[in-house]
């Protein structure tokens, strides 16, 4: 074990005894299974969602746990909702990552992770379009975006920094603490409570509160693979679905 994860697990460590929690509690607060018994023999890596949670419940610097930075709590912005992380190439360029299905069930647990981030794919596209932000791709699971979004299509999405800046009403990419959702969001006069909202009437929609977001990225295109030049029918739902999306973007950002 390296003197920085020593480091690490001492401040980890430190932060449980003076909160005054036992191994067992402190697991509860960090909702983690059984103890931090595990994590504080350093034999569990402490993980992205830990790191959201010590955040959130104790303003915690992530950079001080990890001994990066004297500054051991910071004031948590309400609403930030800002990319964890980002990648850049060989330019000092951001890359377009990309989240297929099977990643995305890891990501909000690695959301600071770099060796993670790094083993996954990466691309840039010189359109002007996607520049001047940061972008990410994530793969669309489930059925329930349909028609707008089918299974196993690819979203490419713009990085929101705050839930203030995203209007009512636009399709994103939520990224929770254990999950990886894409849905429409709808702002509530309550703004401690979203709203998110599938596309496929057959599922209801369902409330959050606004701090279980980790990361939140607005939709803007998508990438599709399902053409069948011999289906013309199959051509016209694509065109229809292209259609409804460009309007429905075009629309919330007016």
């Amino acid at each position: 074990m390296d003197n920085s994860t020593n480091q690490t697990i001492k401040r980890f460590k430190q932060i449980r005894e003076e909160n005054h929690f036992t191994q067992s509690d402190f697991a509860k607060v960090l909702q983690i299974k059984n103890s931090t018994a595990d994590i504080e023999r350093g034999k569990t890596k402490i993980s992205g969602k830990v790191v959201a949670r010590l955040l959130q419940k104790f303003n915690i610097n992530p950079l001080w746990l990890f001994g990066e930075s004297d500054q051991k709590k910071i004031q948590l912005h309400l609403g930030d909702v800002s990319p964890k992380m980002v990648t850049i190439d060989s330019q000092n360029n951001e890359n377009i990552v990309l989240v297929n299905v099977k990643a995305a069930a890891g990501y909000p647990h690695n959301v600071q992770d770099l060796d993670w981030y790094q083993q996954l794919p990466a691309f840039d596209i010189p359109l002007p379009e996607y520049r001047n932000a940061t972008y990410r791709g994530f793969q669309v699971e489930g059925d329930s975006m349909i028609p707008v979004l089918e299974p196993k299509e690819w979203v490419i999405s713009k990085a929101i920094n705050n839930l203030s800046e995203v209007s009512s009403n636009t399709i994103c990419v939520v990224v929770l603490e254990d999950s990886v959702v894409v849905k429409k969001i709808r702002k509530n006069e309550d703004v401690s409570v979203i709203t998110l909202i599938s596309l496929n009437p057959e599922y209801l929609p369902y409330n959050i509160q606004a701090h279980q977001i980790v990361e939140l990225w607005e939709v803007n295109s998508k990438l599709s693979f399902n053409i069948d030049a011999t289906n013309t029918t199959s051509i016209k739902q694509l065109q229809e679905a292209m259609l409804e999306l460009t309007t429905e973007v075009r629309s919330l950002k007016s």
